[in-house]
């Protein structure tokens, strides 16, 4: 009798139609996987010596719901913390209390109260710290408040600047230099240096065309160079540039050297005194206006953190008020060896298991694994109009296994129907 054919057919139309439905549910879900429902066909044991060409199925049955990991889309968002993977991998994610690690597609992330960088489930994102290692290991939550990011000020202990001194400048007539009397002086300039604590010195350079023949071999002209810290009284000794006919410097003290040791005490309970190399490297002395050309310095305030960044590498960067940037950690990716072998747990979720083989964890662009997008996420993978044709496919294969069931009724009725 046709009834149990038709009744697995039943069963297997049913089946497809609720994998088809939930692939057309989860058509706007971040990070979901399509999934297809796959059926094997039913033979009853033979009997010894049954002959295989006279064998009839007695209906089929469901073998998997395979999940397909095609690429999708990439959509940009205004979240600079959204990520999509563009290739292999997984992102990993763990439960608050560290018990559960879960696999997702889903880059929507966000921060909590606590620093962690985590998902709509609370699940925080794992990763590597800068030099830690890239091991299942050494993998940790990620934090944005790590205790070691504090956006700690850093003394100057170099300064570069870059001057033009005018060359029609003559000495000056009223001697001996005084910083309080610009009659005394040709030019000046400041800028900041800061020390170990943060503070900031106004440093300044008061430039005086010197009446003192050149020392150095080849040089034609001499500056007298005075320099001070936070409006107070330079050193009485000055140091020099000195300079070619050509216009370009030779050296400060020494052909060739471009560098004065400046040291000042500070009474800001900082390391005093606070000391630097100030290098005039580039310096020129041409029939022009005087004029600071470039400068530059390695000293800063205390910051905090004010945004993050995430590159195609994973780098997790913190950038910080006071305009520097420090490598927060990397994002771990996982690979398996058989994707199609992972759990679904839902929340966009999968878990590990003996079919999927045991995660490997690396950095993006590292091995198979396919790199990041930030400001971006993955779309699901669901092609809406194929599965609503195959809907109507199942639609049709369930009416048809009613009819044979219907057809098989029928039969049995004209056999009870005999007389």
């Amino acid at each position: 009798m046709a009834f149990q054919q038709g009744l697995s057919g039943l069963n297997a139309a049913a089946k497809a139609l609720d994998v088809i439905s939930n692939n057309v549910a989860n058509g706007s879900t971040v990070g979901y996987k399509l999934a297809g429902a796959q059926f094997g066909d039913v033979f009853a044991a033979a009997l010894n010596g049954a002959a295989a060409g006279v064998q009839i199925g007695i209906g089929t049955s469901m073998s998997q719901v395979s999940q397909q990991f095609t690429q999708g889309n990439i959509t940009p968002t205004n979240n600079p913390l959204d990520v999509a993977i563009n290739g292999d991998g997984f992102f990993i994610v763990q439960s608050p209390d560290a018990t559960v690690t879960n696999y997702s597609r889903n880059g929507q992330f966000d921060i909590d109260a606590n620093g962690f960088i985590v998902n709509a489930s609370g699940y925080k994102l794992m990763g590597f710290l800068p030099g830690g290692g890239s091991t299942t290991a050494s993998a940790i939550q990620l934090s944005a408040s790590n205790s070691s990011l504090t956006g700690a000020p850093a003394a100057t202990t170099a300064m570069n600047i870059g001057i033009n001194l005018d060359s029609r400048n003559t000495t000056p007539t009223l001697t001996p230099f005084d910083y309080t009397n610009t009659s005394t002086y040709n030019s000046s300039t400041a800028s900041t240096a800061y020390d170990s604590l943060g503070n900031p010195h106004a440093v300044t350079m008061y430039f005086v065309r010197s009446a003192s023949a050149p020392s150095l071999a080849g040089a034609s002209s001499r500056w007298d160079v005075y320099t001070s810290i936070d409006n107070g009284a330079p050193s009485a000794t000055p140091g020099n540039m000195e300079f070619s006919s050509a216009g370009s410097l030779i050296g400060t003290s020494a052909v060739g050297t471009y560098t004065f040791n400046s040291s000042f005490p500070v009474t800001t309970g900082a390391t005093t005194p606070l000391a630097f190399t100030l290098n005039m490297a580039g310096s020129t002395q041409y029939g022009s206006t005087f004029n600071v050309t470039s400068q530059t310095q390695d000293g800063y305030a205390p910051g905090t953190l004010s945004g993050i960044t995430i590159s195609k590498d994973g780098i997790v960067q913190g950038r910080y008020s006071n305009g520097q940037t420090t490598d927060i950690a990397t994002i771990a990716l996982a690979t398996f060896a058989s994707p199609n072998g992972l759990l679904s747990v839902g929340s966009n979720f999968w878990a590990e298991s003996a079919e999927s083989g045991a995660a490997q964890l690396g950095a993006p662009g590292i091995g198979k694994r396919g790199l990041l997008q930030a400001g971006a996420v993955e779309e699901s993978n669901v092609d809406l109009t194929a599965e609503l044709v195959n809907m109507i496919t199942q639609q049709r294969n369930y009416q048809a296994n009613a009819q044979s069931i219907k057809t098989q009724d029928q039969v049995m009725q004209t056999l009870v129907n005999l007389r």
